[in-house]
Order: structure tokens, then sequence, then C-alpha cells
């Protein structure tokens, strides 16, 4: 089986074919890719990652996903990285600023922004006086 690495230029190279019964030009979660992004995106077809689940076929439960398989011992890393997100068939592409990107080529209006923490790359050292963290309570 092959595995699919972030590292790697082609993330979806050599991956086996996961069968199913979708069809893969009537897909719901399918959007219109303007052009330059639809080049080397990874295959249309459902595929079987490194842990042995079909990606793309809308079945959200699988025996061999760590999901299932869940406990004190899993590395929540393990269900981090492309392997997991189908390049045509993510829910995600549904959402209004998804399709402004990539049906349109609008970028995102503003930035992420977490009430408590800053998201972004900080050029300065005492970020912590710009985002405070609220007290807790309980503490002694």
């Amino acid at each position: 089986m092959t595995a699919i690495s972030a590292g790697n230029d082609k993330p979806y190279s050599g991956v086996k074919p996961g069968g199913g019964h979708d069809d893969s030009e009537l897909d719901p979660f399918e959007i219109e890719f303007r052009s330059e992004l639809r080049a080397d995106r990874g295959p249309r077809e459902p595929f079987v990652n490194a842990y042995g689940v079909v990606i793309g076929d809308h079945d959200y439960e699988s025996e061999n996903s760590p999901l299932e398989q869940w406990s004190n011992e899993t590395d929540p890393a393990a269900m981090a990285g492309e392997q997991w997100v189908h390049p045509y068939k993510d829910i995600g592409f549904l959402e209004s600023k998804n399709r402004d990107w990539f049906e349109r080529g609008i970028p995102f209006s503003r930035p992420f922004m977490h009430p408590t923490h800053s998201t972004s790359a900080s050029i300065d050292s005492d970020e912590e006086d710009y985002y405070p963290v609220p007290e807790v309570l309980d503490e002694p």
C-alpha cells in the first residue's frame, strides 16, 4: 500500500483505487475547480490510504480508521495530512470562501483570527501583551 506523504510533490501518485459505488461525475461535494487547480490534483475516484481506509466513497465509517480504534495511546497526528482528504470530494469545498477561491480565484477576505492566540507569524516576541489569555478562576 502506498503512503501519502506531505513532502511528496505528487502526494497521490501510486494510490490504489478504492472502488465503491459513487459516480465521480455526479459527486455532490465536487466543485468546478479553476483549470490551474486541476493539474496534478490527484485521483477523481475513491482511493485507499496508507491505513487501508477508502477516501472519497462517502462512507465515513471504516473499521481500519484510527477514529474507530481510538484510545489514550492513539496519536492524533495519525489523522493529519492529505491522505485523509479527497482532492475533489471534500465537503469543505462547499464552503463559500473555499468556492470563491477554488472556482473564482477570489482570495479569503481576511485571515483566520483566534480570540486568545496569534495565528500569524509573530515579529514581536511580546505577543502575549496583545493576546491575553483569560484567567482560570478555579486555580489556587
